[in-house]
């Protein structure tokens, strides 16, 4: 199950104690990091920054170096401890957790996926992505399975005894992500993982990240300094300068309104047709019945919303198919099951926008759009695609 993250008012300063003292007491202040620095001595690697990650979403953080954006994911961890402010992780305030309870926390909830691969090169493949389960003391053999399952998923099967010498740099960014994903985490932080790959492993390495993500139920925190790669990701974007987070929202936000010229700038050589998916443009359907629903609530429920129309799905949210009101107004049955009407024009929620023309000229109604397991999660509409490319 994914966690949500809520980061209030949080500040990270490094320094001598008295030189954090201090700087913590400007925090406040009409000042920037470079100037309560100058003040102070102190670094404000992150200064008073609030932002909301919902369950399940593909949060991307991006900004140059020294913008404090490492800063920003390590202290999700703890790794880096924020001077004040809070942050939350599906209800859990980190910064209150004990000893014991932040073990926990690293081992059960939240895996980490760092730019250098941090691989061990005495371990095969399997050693290496099994090595957590060890450190937790798990049984051979179930370790050994789940380790498997997560190299099977990441599609390196066939490699489990194989050192890291002898993979491509590519293969081992896959095994240290099978790694992080062993204790099945909530919570995914991955810190500039594909920096230091060639750009054809990296676009790979990212349209495997979409894929699992597209499988997976659980909440990404991805950092990047590229923001080509970022709009391919992100269902939202943070964008930082000098330790404060200058602008976030979703990929078409950006291009509509840049909230300042330096925004305008950073995104200037972006390619939109190649880099804005569906799912950035995509919104939620008014209403969607499910299975076994009656025929009366139904008819009420887009009656009362004025819809023509909505979608099916069954009670594990997967995609079934539209129903009209008209029909509704028309049976006599008890529930919705026999008017629903199957629609295979679907789209995937990452797929390209220019990939949705033809499916948008076939359909009778906004596209429904899907994810890898067949779930609706959202609609497209042609007018907002047309707008989205045309802006």
């Amino acid at each position: 199950m994914a966690r949500d993250v809520k980061i209030d008012n949080m500040s990270v300063v490094f320094g001598t104690k008295m030189q954090r003292k201090a700087a913590i007491e400007l925090l406040d202040e009409d000042m920037t990091a470079d100037e309560i620095r100058e003040e102070t001595g102190a670094t404000v690697a992150v200064k008073n920054l609030s932002i909301e990650i919902e369950e399940g979403e593909l949060f991307v953080i991006v900004g140059l170096s020294g913008s404090g954006k490492s800063s920003l994911i390590r202290t999700l961890n703890l790794l880096n401890r924020p001077a004040r402010g809070t942050i939350t992780v599906g209800g859990q305030d980190l910064t209150e957790l004990s000893s014991s309870g932040l073990r926990s926390y690293r081992r059960n909830d939240a895996s980490m996926v760092f730019q250098n691969f941090a691989l061990l090169s005495h371990r095969t493949v399997m050693q290496n992505v099994e090595y957590p389960l060890e450190v937790q003391g798990v049984a051979r053999e179930k370790r050994r399975q789940t380790a498997q399952d997560a190299i099977d998923l990441v599609g390196l099967s066939g490699w489990e005894n194989h050192m890291p010498n002898q993979l491509s740099g590519g293969m081992r960014q896959r095994v240290g992500l099978a790694r992080a994903l062993t204790n099945d985490p909530e919570l995914l932080l991955m810190d500039e993982p594909y920096s230091a790959l060639d750009p054809l492993i990296r676009r790979n390495m990212q349209d495997e990240l979409l894929k699992l993500e597209d499988e997976m139920d659980r909440t990404i925190l991805f950092i990047t300094h590229d923001m080509n790669e970022a709009f391919r990701l992100g269902d939202r974007i943070a964008l930082m300068k000098d330790a404060e987070i200058v602008q976030i929202g979703t990929p078409d936000e950006f291009f509509d309104k840049p909230a300042s010229d330096y925004v305008r700038d950073f995104i200037a050589d972006v390619d939109k047709t190649r880099i804005l998916k569906v799912r950035s443009i995509m919104h939620r359907p008014g209403y969607v019945a499910k299975l076994g629903d009656s025929v009366k609530e139904t008819r009420e429920a887009l009656k009362e919303r004025d819809m023509d129309f909505c979608y099916v799905t069954d009670k594990n949210r997967k995609f079934q198919g539209y129903i009209r009101f008209e029909d509704l107004q028309k049976s006599r049955g008890q529930t919705i099951n026999k008017l629903v009407n199957e629609d295979d024009t679907v789209i995937y929620r990452n797929a390209y926008l220019r990939e949705a023309w033809h499916k948008l000229k076939e359909a009778e109604y906004d596209l429904p759009v899907v994810d890898g397991k067949g779930r609706l999660r959202g609609v497209l509409d042609y007018n907002v695609v047309v707008e989205a490319l045309a802006d």
